[in-house]
């Protein structure tokens, strides 16, 4: 008979960090019959609702941190070949480069910001470095393969990591695919809005959590007992852990079907688009945009713009799409690109990525300042996807093992920012 502790873990999120992190507790060696995961997720549509679905899915080993990336990049081969994610989440190595050109004026189309506040960048290079753009490695001449970019719109494209070092997967697919591998192992998913951790103040230990029905009586509260406390709910774990030091950027983003007899080369671009003035905008001056476009397998390209501080809403369910902001990046996108000009939109949507205001962050381990046995994961920026099965194994080693042995993760340490 075992005489090992019952563990009762509550993970509060049904994202890639939640879900991953389930499927790595599941999978570990030490998880077994005394081991229970339960998933609680405040979305009444299901996992992946918010940034999990509606991401790049860009997977990167040259992402920030380097210790998670790294640890994460390596993972997601392992994981792909394990499971097929070339047919299950549209696993692929894939060329990426900084392009910077022209765009064309090409259809009638406030290019505003109604109803955004101000923008700012994703920083999504910042894990390559202040050098990364050399001037020797500029080629005016776009890559022969580079087939849905104009030629003669190009002023530069920059190589920016070699193919090896950059995938991609479709982030829906790929978040629900590792909850349905947890599933397996009897791992549940819960649908709540978490309104309180509770705990055992003479021992300081975490004893469940409090939450209500999504759309159901606030005054009818329900409890999940548990002997571990999983915070990973993105840009919401402020709610829960108001001590968190987050803030939540709104990030818009389209994706477009291009003509199916169009084969879309492999190339995710970052772009630097000087678009002259637009016959319906006061603006007399050119202007630059850079839209972020990620072609995938299916004959669909994601494209997405710059973040904003919109205020977040209570739940996922009940973010909205500013207006304007999805024409935008389809008009800025279309000026570079026939191919995507003539593709069909199929969705325009808008998420929220969790910022650590206080640090580089994310913030990824045991909260022993609140409460033992409380862990936090959060502040992923725009790498959620790419560094969730590192964060995860992390998780999972701490939690059944008492130690992270997979990566030194020490400066993500939550005592840093609580």
């Amino acid at each position: 008979m075992s005489t090992s502790p019952t563990k009762n873990i509550v993970i509060i999120g049904g994202g890639i960090i939640g879900c991953s992190t389930a499927y790595y507790l599941s999978h570990h060696p030490n998880f077994g019959p005394e081991t229970k995961v339960t998933i609680i997720e405040a979305s009444s549509k299901g996992a992946a609702k918010g940034a999990s679905g509606k991401a790049g899915g860009l997977i990167a080993k040259w992402a920030y941190p380097s210790q998670l990336a790294k640890l994460s990049f390596a993972e997601h081969v392992r994981l792909a070949e394990k499971y097929d994610g070339k047919q299950r989440w549209g696993w692929r190595f894939v060329e990426c480069g900084s392009w910077e050109g022209r765009g064309e004026h090409v259809k009638k189309v406030d290019p505003g910001n109604r109803g955004l506040s101000e923008k700012k960048s994703l920083e999504k290079t910042v894990g390559l470095g202040a050098n990364w753009k050399q001037k020797d490695r500029l080629d005016a001449d776009l890559p022969h393969d580079l087939n849905w970019v104009k030629a003669d719109l190009t002023d530069s494209y920059t190589p920016m990591a070699p193919s090896e070092d950059t995938a991609q997967v479709q982030p829906y697919l790929f978040t629900t695919a590792l909850l349905g591998f947890a599933k397996e192992k009897g791992v549940e998913l819960v649908a709540g809005k978490v309104t309180s951790i509770n705990i055992d103040g003479t021992k300081g230990t975490v004893t469940g959590v409090t939450y209500t029905d999504p759309g159901g009586d606030a005054s009818m509260p329900k409890t999940l007992p548990a002997s571990h406390v999983v915070v990973a709910a993105g840009a919401w774990s402020s709610h829960i852990l108001p001590s968190l030091p987050l803030k939540a950027t709104r990030a818009h983003s389209i994706t477009i079907n291009p003509d199916p007899t169009i084969t879309i080369s492999p190339y995710v671009l970052f772009t630097e688009i000087l678009l002259p003035p637009s016959p319906s905008s006061k603006e007399s001056r050119p202007r630059t945009v850079s839209p972020e476009i990620y072609p995938r397998p299916n004959n669909e390209v994601y494209c997405c713009g710059p973040g904003d501080d919109s205020p977040l809403p209570e739940t996922v369910d009940q973010v909205k799409v500013g207006e304007g902001a999805c024409e935008s990046i389809l008009e800025h996108v279309s000026s570079i690109s026939q191919v995507l000009r003539e593709g069909k939109v199929d969705r325009q949507q808008a998420c929220f990525l969790p910022t650590v205001t206080s640090g580089e962050g994310p913030i990824v381990g045991e909260a022993t300042k609140v409460a033992k046995d409380l862990y936090v994961a959060t502040g992923h920026t725009c790498w959620g996807i790419c560094n969730a099965p590192g964060t995860a194994k992390a998780l999972a080693e701490l939690i059944l093992e008492g130690a992270v042995k997979c990566a030194d993760l020490k400066k993500l340490d939550p005592a840093l920012y609580l």
